[in-house]
Formats: C-alpha cells, structure tokens, sequence
C-alpha cells in the first residue's frame, strides 16, 4: 500500500518533523495535485510489474480534505477518475480549510460562519449551498463511490473501505466522509464529535449512499430516514455548533428545504423514476 497525502490536517498531524505515523510507503505532496501524484504512480505500478520489474500487487490510495478535494485538487481528481486509474480516493470533510485557519470551502454548508465568511446582518455566513461532491464524481460512471460517517465505522465505513478496494482492478473508487472538526464547527467539546456526526445522519443532513456500477443505492439507516417523520429534528444539529449560532427560525427552514429537495433527488435516481419519496 502506498498512501499519498496532500497538505492538510491529516498531513500536519501525523508527520511533524522529525517523527511520521505511518507505518506504509508515504508521500505528502501539494494540496492541488493528489490525484495527479496518485495516478502516477498507479501507472507506475502496472508498468513495472508489466516488464516484469515488479511482482506485487500495491495499492494505492489518495486521503485529503475537503479543501483539495472540492476546491484546489478538483482538477487533478477529475483527471485520475477520467483516466479510470485503479485508485482509492478517500475525502475526510470537515467542511473548512480547518487546517490553515477555518476559512470556507466548496465543502461549507449555507450559512455556517468561517473567518472568510463571517456571520453580519446583511451576509448570513456562506451564501451558498454545500458543493454536491459526489454528484461531480458519480458523472465520471467510475465503477464505485460511497458517502461515511465517521460515528459509523464498524460496519459502514470499514465495508466500504473493503468494497471500494475489490473495486480496484476495474478502476477508480471514491469514499466521502464526514468528519467533525470541534475547534471549526464549535460550540462543543471533542468527547461530543461522534454525537454531532451521528446527528448528521440522524436529520438527514449527511446521508450515507453508494454509487455501485451506475446504481445508487441508498444504506442504513439513512433509508429510514428517507421517512421525514423518522429524523430528528435539523435545529438539534444546528444548534449544537457555534458556527451555526446566529442562523434564524426562517434560515433553518431553509436548510431543512434543502436537505428534502436532496434527499428526494437521491431517492429518484435510487429507484430510476420522477416519483418523490414516499413521505415526502
């Protein structure tokens, strides 16, 4: 296995000098170019072991954040999942450029407060929606791409972490996860980060869903959750992070019309009709 690693938390937080984390072949490269990097040495791989150079199957796998994911390595990423390089491309989202001082990112929900984005009387925060990441991937019809929870590891995370390495030999695999950043989001301490993540779920906010070969399929539980009458309310998600502490009655509303417009938009195309979810 050989992990490659643009600037980020992660980065910052398992390889201070002189000291690494990393017990495999590791490369951290610049925030714009993991999917490039990646793909290189994919290719490199199966060359050598096409000459004969090399007997072994290694697996490669990209981890960064939001910010060179939706943002500055977008490019490099679509390029690899064009190509159709046998890589694993995980994103770790926590939903700010938190590494570099929570500035906003394409992965930012409506009206969360960054210090780019501050919260005032007449801009409420980011004024635009959250970037549909996984929408952008599932246009490349790459054979498979998951969303995760980190306070869903046991059995969500970790399957599809498996799934996505078997998928490997027929081309590129993609996993989004959420995860949590107390000093970002704020308003609670780290012990509470699997909660709120849980609660991401729970409201229907962050969904969990795979794209297998063109087909979506919609995972527990947030197949239950389809059922508004089901999810907990979004004010318990909101209200718990500092950075959604000035948003009004009339703003959560606003986000919870989103998260139904979305939820709907996944539940059409994971049943391949125009009919909106059964308690929509």
């Amino acid at each position: 296995m050989i992990i490659v690693n643009p600037t980020g938390c992660l980065e910052v937080t398992t390889t201070i000098y002189p000291y690494t984390s990393w017990g495999v072949p590791y490369i951290h490269v610049a925030f714009e170019n993991a999917g490039a990097v990646a793909s290189g040495i994919e290719a490199a791989i199966k060359a050598l072991n096409k000459n004969g150079l090399l007997k072994r199957n290694t697996r490669v796998i990209a981890i960064a954040g939001d910010g060179g994911t939706y943002d500055i390595g977008l490019q490099a990423l679509s390029g690899m999942l064009e190509r159709g390089h046998g890589v694993l491309y995980v994103l770790y989202d926590n939903e700010a450029y938190m590494n570099t001082g929570i500035q906003r990112s394409g992965g930012t929900p409506k009206f969360a407060k960054t210090t780019t984005m501050p919260a005032g009387t007449v801009i409420r925060g980011k004024i635009q929606k959250k970037k549909d990441i996984m929408s952008i991937v599932m246009a490349h019809h790459i054979p498979y791409a998951a969303t995760a929870n980190v306070a869903y590891p046991p059995i969500d995370l970790v399957n599809k972490v498996r799934k996505a390495l078997s998928y490997l030999e027929e081309g590129p695999a993609f996993i989004h996860v959420l995860a949590p950043c107390p000093p970002g989001w704020g308003g609670f301490p780290d012990e509470k980060m699997i909660e709120i993540a849980r609660l991401a779920t729970e409201t229907g906010y962050f969904p969990l869903y795979e794209w297998d070969r063109d087909r979506l399929i919609i995972n527990p539980p947030s197949d239950m959750y389809m059922d508004k009458r089901l999810r907990k309310p979004l004010r318990e998600f909101v209200k718990a992070q500092s950075r959604w502490s000035h948003v009004t009655d009339e703003e959560i509303k606003e986000l919870e019309k989103d998260i139904e417009d979305f939820l709907n938009y996944l539940w059409r195309l994971s049943i391949g009709s125009g009919v909106p979810t059964p308690y929509a």
